[in-house]
């Protein structure tokens, strides 16, 4: 299984909003994502940044894919842009891949 980590910023004074929006998540969003093949997702926070890591049950390439082709992961991304900054890879359109320096099985 193959696993991804993002980054991303939360704009001043929004965090409490990202949270909510994150607790009260759309089931189409969950369910897009689960169709993705994209299981054992979490999100952490600290000062105003976020970290993101997930593992891929059918690959990176087909989560990524996937979620580039969904209207429902558009409709998020909108929805998110004025609680959060994230930067893109200008090629891929998403989030820079995180190069693993370490991992302890």
């Amino acid at each position: 299984m193959e696993r991804y980590a993002w980054k991303a910023r939360i704009k001043d004074g929004k965090k409490e909003e990202y949270k909510r929006r994150h607790d009260e998540i759309w089931q189409e969003m969950k369910n897009l994502l689960k169709s993705a093949g994209i299981c054992n997702y979490s999100i952490w926070n600290v000062g105003d940044e976020l970290f993101g890591y997930y593992e891929c049950e059918k690959g990176i390439a087909y989560a990524a894919k996937t979620q580039a082709e969904s209207p429902i992961v558009a409709k998020w991304n909108e929805y998110m842009k004025d609680v959060m900054e994230m930067d893109t890879d200008p090629e891929t359109g998403a989030q820079p891949l995180l190069r693993e320096m370490f991992y302890l099985k």
